[in-house]
């Protein structure tokens, strides 16, 4: 986040960010990309106990009372860090706890929130399927309604924090003979016996996530733990969305930082037919590239994180949140191309870290609903806005300013 539009509370968080970014050891980074830690609840731990997480949660929770806009400068001082960090940070204290605090009960608060904020505990979201990704509506599993509880049972996939975390937010099937819409509830299912890490994935890149398969076998879910109200899971999904896509599209700044930070340092030093490569325009312009994709990736995310926090009209934004996951992935995916290429070979190896960032970066533009779905809603949500304001009269029809513009027969539609 730009520093000048910071407050001095907000400049003051930033730095503790910062000071807990460079306390964590340089092994725990190395340990996790090669699998050798399958979950980082040190860092979490650590994060929790320095009350970094949540911060625009209320205090009575364990925040620190703020907004979107503080919330985005600290994913993205987080990112900077690995992806992956980001990630595991972003999963319980912004997405699950986002989950509980808007929809949740005091209890639910209280036991859940609390001690994750904390450090305590940890928390995962169970979205995918094996056989549905960005399908939310087509969920298979399933929470059958028992005397005083809930019988949940199938299977979820791609699970951050599946190996690690001691509770799950489910999305479930509750009745399977309303439209899909209107049939599926959310849980906060405790890690019991009968939940089943059955599969950690070897990724490309964001190890050490604990990114697993989830079987749930006759999990019994107290009702107390049904969060919201029963068969109104998709009122919860439409909210997370919010956390889910403009969190990480913030930390994917913060991961793309490093790349564009080392590429700098090493274009200044390194020398090619007598002088330092940055003279050259063929690598001075790449990086020039680079610096604009981030500022221009941050100024969205103000944008959208002031929009949020003033509470516009939800349609509007859906599409902004949506702008910002694609733009600022797709950008930050760019940033980081040009880091590599203006290194060269040195690049490619992991003498530096920039073929790790490139790595980790390749999921931010899949997770989270893949890009191809931001397209999707973009382009509703603005056939619908841009229509409605075509009608509405409000503003000049352009369509008049051209000199022929009453040619009717030549404005075919059919």
């Amino acid at each position: 986040m730009f520093d000048f539009l910071l407050n001095q509370e907000q400049l003051k968080l930033r730095d503790e960010v910062r000071e807990f970014v460079k306390s964590i050891p340089r092994s725990m980074i190395l340990a996790m990309d090669k699998d050798e830690i399958q979950f980082p609840k040190e860092f979490l731990r650590e994060a929790g106990a320095r009350n970094l997480m949540g911060c625009r949660y209320p205090r009575e929770w364990g925040g620190r009372g703020m907004d979107w806009q503080t919330t985005c400068m600290v994913m993205e001082e987080v990112g900077v860090l690995g992806y992956i960090f980001a990630c595991t940070f972003g999963v319980g204290a912004e997405l699950v706890c986002d989950a509980i605090i808007l929809h949740g009960t005091d209890q639910q608060k209280e036991r859940y929130v609390k001690p994750l904020l904390a450090g305590e505990i940890f928390a995962a979201e169970c979205l995918t399927e094996p056989r549905g990704g960005s399908d939310f509506f087509g969920t298979t599993t399933t929470a059958e309604e028992r005397d005083d509880h809930f019988l949940i049972n199938g299977q979820k996939r791609f699970i951050v924090g599946g190996e690690g975390a001691d509770y799950f937010l489910v999305y479930a099937v509750t009745d399977p003979d309303a439209p899909a819409h209107k049939g599926i509830s959310c849980f906060i299912v405790d890690r019991s016996e009968g939940v089943k890490s059955d599969y950690l994935y070897g990724l490309m890149g964001c190890r050490g996530g604990g990114a697993s398969r989830l079987v749930f076998k006759d999990v019994k879910v107290p009702k107390e733990n049904l969060l919201g109200t029963l068969n109104q899971g998709v009122a919860i999904f439409n909210t997370m969305m919010i956390p889910e896509r403009l969190g990480t599209a913030a930390m994917t700044i913060g991961a793309a930082r490093p790349a564009l930070e080392v590429a700098t340092t090493y274009t200044a030093k390194r020398k090619a037919f007598g002088r330092p490569v940055a003279d050259f325009q063929g690598v001075s312009f790449q990086v020039a590239e680079a610096a604009t994709l981030l500022d221009g990736s941050r100024a969205m995310i103000q944008v959208t994180a002031q929009a949020v926090d003033a509470g516009i009209h939800p349609n509007r934004i859906r599409r902004m949140v949506s702008q910002s996951k694609k733009f600022v992935t797709e950008s930050c995916q760019k940033a980081v191309h040009n880091a590599m290429q203006v290194m060269g070979g040195i690049g490619y190896t992991n003498i530096y870290p920039v073929e790790r960032i490139f790595r980790d970066l390749r999921l931010a533009s899949i997770w989270t609903g893949t890009n191809e779905v931001m397209s999707m809603i973009i382009a509703n949500e603005w056939y619908k806005e841009c229509l409605s304001m075509k009608e509405s009269r409000l503003t000049r029809d352009m369509e008049e300013d051209a000199a022929e513009a009453h040619a009717m027969d030549e404005k075919i539609f059919e």
